[in-house]
């Protein structure tokens, strides 16, 4: 590739779990990489900010990167993110490419050109559209995540089912298969897949102008859930709340939303429930953080003129984007989310 030197950026995990079983490929992407040239952050989603940015545009600066340099992000969608965006802003940006090692990163984050990084407690608040010169995808990382990582990624695997304009078989697979117990080589097959149908969307629209809104299926309520979340850690019976469980849980308001505005089909919407109920359990919202959650979704980036924006559905495949709703309307939503099917 003709790079004068390369890096790699992992975080405390995939430095221990990832990098020695992908070292000897990584050497073959570039000879310079060596274990002087690995740059570490921290690992989870509250490291997704301006100083694991500092730190890795530092390193880069103290090897000698030039522009003729190259950034591996090996990593979930954190360290692909953010590791994207240090990439990009670096000496006005120097090439990069993904190996994602989460299921999540491997069907969203990597693919699809967004990075950036958590500001002023909102998630993703300063970041760039910028596509990495490949995407490495090898599921054989898998092995090394727990369950609840695993249930992370599939959240968007189930989304991109939803909003697949090529039918419904996609869909019935999702929502029979069984996450908890995966069978790895079938899994294999559907992230393939899944990756397929945001690649045809980003392709169409690759600075969400218009189609690409439908990856934000769940994301309006979802990613309020997220930042409330990181608000409130005492609130939580576990450590903190992953993206792919923030994304599941809004899609329950935003289904209910679908339901009553787009007529989406209630059984579909009931046997989504049901699945996100029984693997993702719940988040202890309650009717208090309604005004808190309401003003968090006002600063989703498809906003406009403060108008909270949503992507809702008529049916599997048939997208509504830029759809309203009114403070009533969400608040319905919420309360649904709450009390379920």
């Amino acid at each position: 590739m003709n790079y004068d030197k390369a890096f790699v950026l992992t975080d405390t995990n995939t430095i221990k779990y990832c990098y020695p079983a992908a070292k000897e490929h990584l050497s073959r992407i570039d000879a310079s990489i060596s274990d002087s040239s690995v740059i570490t952050i921290g690992a989870s989603d509250v490291e997704k900010n301006l100083s694991s940015v500092t730190h890795v545009w530092e390193a880069l600066q103290k090897g000698g990167a030039t522009r003729h340099s190259l950034l591996v992000n090996l990593g979930g969608g954190m360290v692909t993110d953010l590791g994207g965006f240090a990439a990009s802003t670096f000496k006005r940006g120097i090439d990069f490419i993904n190996i994602p090692t989460t299921l999540l990163s491997m069907v969203d984050a990597s693919v699809g050109g967004k990075t950036g990084f958590n500001f002023g407690g909102l998630k993703n608040e300063i970041g760039v559209f910028s596509d990495p010169k490949e995407v490495i995808l090898d599921t054989s990382f898998l092995s090394t995540l727990d369950e609840d990582n695993i249930c992370s990624g599939y959240a968007e695997m189930l989304k991109h089912g939803l909003i697949n304009r090529e039918g419904d078989r996609m869909w019935n697979e999702l929502i029979s298969f069984d996450i908890l117990n995966p069978d790895l080589q079938q899994l294999q097959r559907m992230v393939h897949e899944s990756v397929e149908v945001k690649k045809a969307i980003v392709t169409e629209d690759p600075h969400e102008h218009g189609i690409r809104k439908a990856l934000n299926l769940g994301h309006t309520v979802g990613h309020a859930f997220e930042s409330w979340a990181m608000r409130h850690p005492e609130r939580l019976s576990y450590p903190v709340l992953l993206h792919g469980y923030a994304v599941a849980f809004g899609m329950i308001a935003e289904l209910y939303l679908a339901v009553i505005k787009c007529k989406f089909p209630q059984n579909i919407m009931r046997q989504y429930v049901n699945y996100i109920r029984d693997i993702y359990g719940t988040l202890p919202v309650t009717c208090n953080d309604y005004p808190e959650l309401l003003e968090l979704m006002t600063h989703d980036k498809k906003n406009t003129a403060g108008t909270i924006n949503f992507t809702l559905l008529g049916g599997i495949g048939d997208i509504r984007i830029n759809q309203t709703a009114t403070k009533k309307e969400i608040e319905e939503s919420l309360d649904f989310f709450q009390d379920g099917v």
